[in-house]
């Protein structure tokens, strides 16, 4: 393939899911320049869950690895105790570097289901504890002279604390400082992040440039409303798809993705072909589970496998549309036949609900034995070993009588 049809075809692939870009033809002219790209991705470990919001940043990166590029993944570890300010109208809690380092290990663990990690000259793992564990105060201040008070105090977040008489701390605020040199030191030519990281990475451009070098091109990405339709996909909120959910969880809430943004996720989460795309597009109000259905199987493929994809397909459909009981549900081993209601159903949650939750479920006749309804928390029921007990839409567990 010639350099310029695969340039095209990277251009195109990439503004599926390109928000802006920090310049076009500043991202044009290092494609051209056929230089092996420095491409930094940078992460908080604050939290190890990443969705396939994340995701979207490293499909994209994926590209550029496939054609020789080079992705450099920073774990921030120095700036993690610090805590990024962005999004938070509070200020994050400090962690301790033992919780840092297994979030670490979880979120490399994750992001080997789309970056590769086999090949050096295609990734390198850093750490910015590296360089800032050991840096001159002397140095530090020289960074801070650089930058005004009133730059870095124009932050929306920042805006809303004066505005609503909260706190800022100044280790907040000399975060973006330390992401932006972070860039200069890793030497980087492109970064991929989220809108909500363009302030800091500006600032990247800015250090690099005031030290001499080349400016990083910075692509923000496209992102979506959760599947409760609402604000952003967020674990707190538990509206996401995450990457470290099982094929049947990642089917199942697909389901719950409301009908006007099957388009989005289809055009933003999956690989299916543009033109495809448009043909979708003008059937799917016509039959939005059919293409709910697609949307979850197109995500499975893309991080578990297609077999994965038609089984999780079927499992739903036996279960939810011809209401089969599913064969694998887990045993439960309880001592006795006579049971509280309520009791029976917090062993199989292992107390993981809170009674007002379990209550809850009662409430809207969400509980059954062997398909029967069981309206009251408090109700005395007589099990046998074989009962199946049915608590909310997806989750049943059979009953073993063990003991006398």
């Amino acid at each position: 393939m010639s350099a310029s049809k695969a340039k095209k075809q990277l251009l195109e692939s990439f503004s599926r899911t390109t928000d802006e870009i920090f310049s076009l033809n500043e991202f044009e002219e290092l494609i051209d320049s056929k230089k092996k790209i420095r491409i930094k991705y940078g992460v908080d470990v604050t939290s190890p869950y990443l969705h396939i919001g994340h995701a979207v940043n490293l499909w994209m990166m994926r590209e550029l690895q496939d054609l020789g590029h080079k992705v450099v993944f920073l774990i921030g570890d120095f700036t993690t105790q610090i805590g990024d300010p962005t999004g938070r109208n509070n200020t994050r809690p400090i962690i301790p570097q033992s919780e840092i380092d297994k979030n670490a290990e979880e979120f490399i663990r994750q992001a080997k289901m789309v970056l590769r990690f086999d090949d050096p000259d295609l990734l390198e793992v850093r750490r910015n504890s590296e360089w800032f564990s050991k840096y001159q105060l002397s140095e530090f201040l020289k960074l801070l002279s650089m930058v005004t008070h009133s730059r870095l105090i124009s932050r929306d977040m920042f805006q809303r604390r004066i505005k609503n008489q909260e706190d800022i701390y100044l280790h907040e605020m000399i975060y973006p400082i330390l992401q932006g040199y972070d860039s200069y030191v890793l030497e980087s030519d492109l970064t991929i992040i989220g809108s909500d990281q363009l302030f800091n990475e500006m600032l990247g451009r800015f250090y690099q440039q005031r030290f001499g070098q080349k400016p990083q091109v910075i692509i923000t990405t496209k992102i979506t409303q959760g599947i409760d339709g609402k604000a952003k996909q967020s674990k707190s909120l538990d509206n996401y798809i995450g990457l470290g959910h099982s094929s049947r969880d990642k089917f199942g809430r697909c389901m719950k993705v409301p009908d006007e943004l099957i388009m989005d996720y289809l055009k933003i989460y999956t690989k299916v072909p543009k033109e495809e795309i448009s043909m979708i597009e003008k059937e799917v109000a016509n039959d939005p589970m059919k293409w709910k259905k697609f949307l979850a199987e197109e995500i499975i493929k893309r991080y578990h496998d297609e077999a994965s994809a038609r089984s999780e397909r079927e499992w739903f459909e036996n279960t939810f549309s011809k209401k089969i009981t599913p064969e694998d549900i887990p045993t439960i081993e309880v001592g006795g036949s006579q049971w509280i209601a309520i009791d029976l159903v917090n062993k199989y949650f292992d107390n993981s609900k809170s009674s007002s939750e379990v209550r809850r479920l009662f409430k809207q006749g969400a509980v059954s034995v062997n398909g029967e309804n069981i309206p009251l928390f408090d109700a005395n029921i007589a099990i046998v070993t074989g009962d199946v007990i049915k608590v909310g839409k997806r989750n049943w567990f059979k009953i073993k009588i063990v003991g006398n």
